[in-house]
């Protein structure tokens, strides 16, 4: 796991880019330098009564310029705050947390599948930016799109909306059929019935999956217990069945955890 850094980091660049979703770029050269595609970051209100930061993925980094984004939903006053930052703004943040995706899973010659559901969707594009094999992105929406160019940009993209908009009619599993795609491995990352549906699918397919979870958190590095779920193994820092997601995670395999 790559080392933590905290900072004050100063926006670049903020914009809407969906309907309650909102694309941040940071300066933040040392986390930009060392995140690995599923890690994320926890980013402070600057509102004293908000003590507890917000654990959000990140999107894609820039070592070259220092930068990191984080693309997110509005789902409360913290995330409404940050809506509100314009470039020159700055917040405190930790990170890289986590464990992200692994890489060697993938290499030349291997077939993936990135399935991004919802706010799951962004840390796709890090990922997709940095696998050698095949990729074939699979991206489930409500109905209003974002972030294709960046995931069609090095892999081949597939669509799949709740109201048939764009691409599939369906979720990201019908559009796999629908095409009549495979792959050796799959990454995902979305809600927990779409995990759930994707591990069931990977299990019936014998194909190896990672699995990114979604869940409140507190504190973001382990310490507090409030973020667990309920793992095939005993974990060694709680003695029983559950695994910490900001710290074993968020990305586990998907046969070690119980959805």
């Amino acid at each position: 796991m790559a080392e933590k850094y905290e900072k004050r980091a100063v926006v670049r660049a903020q914009e809407r880019i969906a309907d309650g979703i909102f694309s941040m770029w940071l300066e933040a050269a040392e986390i930009a330098r060392t995140a690995q595609p599923g890690q994320f970051i926890s980013i402070y209100s600057n509102d004293s009564g908000r003590m507890l930061p917000r654990p959000i993925s990140i999107c894609e980094t820039d070592p070259e310029q220092g930068t990191l984004r984080i693309v997110y939903r509005v789902v409360g006053k913290g995330t409404e705050e940050f809506s509100r930052a314009q470039a020159g703004a700055a917040f405190d943040i930790l990170g890289p947390l986590g464990n992200g995706f692994p890489l060697e899973r993938c290499p030349k010659g291997k077939r993936a599948f990135l399935i991004g559901g919802g706010i799951g969707i962004p840390p796709m594009v890090q990922l997709v930016k940095t696998l050698t094999g095949e990729v074939q992105v699979i991206a489930g929406y409500r109905d209003e799109l974002f972030l294709t160019k960046e995931l069609s940009a090095n892999g081949e993209l597939y669509i799949a909306t709740e109201d048939g908009s764009a691409g599939t009619k369906g979720n990201v599993l019908d559009c796999i059929r629908e095409n009549s795609l495979n792959a050796d491995v799959i990454y995902a990352c979305g809600p927990t019935p779409m995990l759930r549906a994707v591990k069931a699918y990977a299990q019936e397919q014998g194909i190896e999956c990672w699995l990114s979870l979604e869940e409140r958190m507190a504190c973001g590095i382990g310490a507090c217990l409030a973020c667990v779920c309920q793992s095939k193994e005993i974990d060694e820092h709680s003695q029983v069945h559950n695994k910490r997601i900001c710290k074993e995670g968020p990305v586990f395999r998907a046969e070690e955890v119980a959805l």
